[in-house]
């Protein structure tokens, strides 16, 4: 008998496959991911555009040198710094940094307090939550009418949070530093697509709102849309960096999965924990089976298994134990066709690649099931 004390050492991701759709710090993530066993799809949902020779952020930066704000709001950290490198590629970097230090300066999260700090400058508050809103709620209460107040816009309009202070009686001025574009090269993020609708993500990443945001949009043109938010309802685990990043998805009826910490460390972590809690476990002809995206753990060792295998894998573990008919079989089986002669060759094969191959019995002129362990049969009888 299976002992779990025996179990050979694996990545606690290994088997899954993870989207991500990062166009920054992509390769920290994969790299994350990989070293715990995941294997990586990586389509960056969108780019980043500098805005350095944009006249709205030279406009926007000399209006505020020469007219001060009561207060500006840096909402990203690479943001906040192509801002500043902006503004010293026009020989306004002294005077930007001097009106800042003569503002109350807001940095939304710790990641932006850094780049306020890098720069000799120091913030009046900042929010542990990372939060737009918990922002608002303090401008808010502070009372903003007749203020002014500049919006560091991180790559795509805030009309909630625009719109408040405005209704407030606040005069907002929008600093924008750069803008979130689709990317040049849509193919990688069309096979990330096909990968989510054909369930061949176990999980799909999302670090920014623009990113979700783009990736929904890419569905809706190629008339996918529909197809991709079953999948993430379903099959696909969404997950998010924190709420901010997940409004795209939840504003659809998205449920998402994010750490207490937003940051690609605990993402990778909760990961960790929500993907292999998804995962199939079963007592199979004294073996300990875990099925999971692309491959199957027997007995702690970790067993890869083709597409077409996992087919018919999962279409026995639905119901454990029962018999299920060739005919049903064959209809599992992707681009099969209607010879059942594809259903033994698929089964020769996983059998082969689970390197135990009692796990599923062959029913004569029947079919084919898992050799559940007596002991679990009265538990999935009715399954």
């Amino acid at each position: 008998m299976y002992d779990e004390q025996q179990r050979p050492e694996h990545g606690p991701l290994s088997g899954f496959t993870v989207g991500v759709t990062a166009a920054r710090r992509a390769d920290e993530l994969g790299a994350l991911l990989q070293r715990r066993g995941a294997t990586v799809v990586h389509a960056p949902a969108l780019r980043i555009v500098p805005l350095a020779d944009d006249g709205e952020l030279l406009i926007a930066t000399k209006e505020l040198i020469d007219n001060a704000p009561d207060v500006v709001v840096a909402t990203t950290a690479i943001g906040f710094r192509g801002w500043v490198e902006a503004a010293d590629g026009w020989g306004l970097g002294e005077e930007l940094l001097a009106r800042l230090r003569s503002v109350e300066l807001l940095a939304r999260g710790p990641k932006v307090k850094g780049a306020v700090r890098a720069q000799g400058l120091t913030e009046e508050w900042s929010p542990s939550s990372e939060s737009m809103a918990e922002v608002l709620d303090r401008l808010l209460e502070e009372g903003v009418d007749g203020r002014r107040i500049a919006v560091q816009l991180h790559g795509e309009p805030l009309p909630g949070f625009v719109e408040s202070l405005r209704a407030a009686g606040a005069e907002v001025v929008l600093v924008p530093v750069y803008r979130w574009m689709p990317p040049e090269d849509i193919g990688p993020v069309d096979r990330l697509l096909d990968a989510a609708l054909t369930r061949g993500l176990d999980a799909l990443t999302f670090t920014s709102a623009p990113a979700a945001a783009s990736l929904l949009s890419r569905a809706e043109e190629r008339g996918v849309h529909a197809e991709l938010l079953a999948a993430l309802h379903h099959d696909v685990l969404p997950a998010c960096v924190g709420p901010v990043t997940a409004l795209p998805l939840q504003a659809l009826g998205i449920d998402t999965v994010q750490p207490e910490r937003f940051r690609l460390g605990p993402l990778v972590q909760l990961l960790c924990q929500e993907l292999p809690g998804r995962a199939r476990a079963l007592p199979i002809a004294g073996h300990h089976v875990e099925i999971r995206g692309h491959a199957v753990l027997v007995d702690g060792a970790l067993r890869p298994v083709p597409p077409a295998g996992m087919s018919l894998l999962r279409a026995l573990a639905r119901r454990p134990g029962w018999v299920v008919a060739r005919s049903e079989l064959l209809r599992a089986l992707p681009g099969a066709g209607r010879d059942e002669h594809a259903v033994e060759t698929a089964m020769a094969r996983l059998r082969t690649a689970l390197g135990a191959p009692k796990l599923i019995q062959t029913v004569v002129k029947r079919g084919y099931r898992l050799a559940l362990d007596p002991a679990a049969d009265a538990k999935y009888a009715d399954a």
